[in-house]
């Protein structure tokens, strides 16, 4: 890996005072490095080798300095079940337990050329520790993605009960509240579109989109803004709930935009205790390559103590 003011990939040990209990954590890139207070760390590893880090000064939100991440071709061709990223990681001392309330805020900007195409592009996301022999390739129970040029919220879970959109219990859409979903049958989970950009509608995303979750409620407040918007402040609550006590809040440049109550997340043999949050690039194969900026990490308890503008939802 190479740019400007790059740094070993494995970062000093937070301070005593900085234990696995705390939910606070904040990295404004200010530095040319991580954070001590941040909890932050690249994670080296095949994949990631596609990938190359960045501090720099230049196009920051505010401050002095902001990371880019960006991912190159790696993957040879024809290979399958491959992807490419560069994701930076909470690291494993600081990891909220995995029925804990956590809030999370980060500003990110889709660098030029924004991707157009539909190649699994995600930028950030929320997982469940998996031990290792754990059978199932479990994916992040919510995830900030672009579509085809347009940003979407998703969130999954253990599979659930969908209606076909155009079958007999939902001949004309989904009812009011209704997540749009698919069920992904080969890995037993349901994936649910909870979150479009403005001006969107449901024909501009994937068509495998194609079913109702009724146990998935969504109530939408806005829309997400353009992928193109250039740096976007985002708030997220994460509280993922498997048996259906999920709820996961979404905030955009101080606008409120869906509030996701349902099952969320996964239980199942082989599964940790925390959960844990990582962005950056993600893709499947692909030509080219792809950048995304970042800037002001936030970390706690409680909506207040992410965010920057706006009002926060109601608790």
């Amino acid at each position: 890996m190479s740019g400007i003011a790059l740094l070993a990939l494995t970062p000093p040990s937070l301070a005593a005072a900085q234990d696995g209990s705390s939910l606070f954590l904040r990295d404004a890139f200010d530095a040319g490095r991580f954070a001590l207070e941040g909890g932050l760390y690249y994670k080296d590893n095949a994949e990631q080798r596609a990938g190359q880090v960045t501090f720099q000064e230049k196009g920051a939100l505010d401050g002095r300095g902001a990371l880019t991440l960006s991912v190159k071709p790696l993957c040879a061709k024809g290979a399958r079940n491959c992807s490419e990223r560069a994701e930076v990681w909470e690291k494993p001392e600081v990891l909220a337990s995995y029925d804990q309330t956590v809030w999370h805020g980060f500003a990110m900007r889709l660098d030029d050329p924004v991707p157009q195409d539909d190649a699994r592009y995600v930028m950030a996301q929320w997982k469940r520790q998996i031990t290792p022999g754990a059978e199932g390739d479990y994916s992040p129970f919510l995830a900030l993605r672009l579509f085809q040029g347009r940003l979407g919220v998703t969130v999954e879970t253990d599979m659930i009960e969908v209606f076909p959109i155009g079958g007999a219990e939902r001949p004309d859409g989904c009812l009011p509240g209704e997540a749009l979903a698919v069920n992904r049958r080969v890995a037993r989970q349901t994936r649910a579109l909870v979150a479009l950009e403005t001006g969107s509608t449901r024909a501009d995303y994937p068509a495998y989109f194609n079913a109702c979750a009724p146990g998935i409620q969504v109530t939408h407040h806005a829309g997400l803004p353009p992928a193109r918007a250039g740096w976007i402040d985002f708030v997220f609550r994460s509280s993922p709930g498997p048996q259906g006590n999920g709820h996961v809040e979404i905030v955009a440049n101080g606008r409120h935009v869906a509030t996701i109550k349902g099952p969320i997340g996964h239980r199942g043999p082989g599964l940790g205790k925390k959960q844990y949050f990582k962005f950056g690039p993600y893709r499947a194969a692909n030509t080219g390559p792809w950048s995304v900026s970042y800037d002001d990490f936030r970390r706690g308890p409680r909506c207040a103590d992410v965010i920057r503008n706006g009002q926060c939802p109601p608790e």
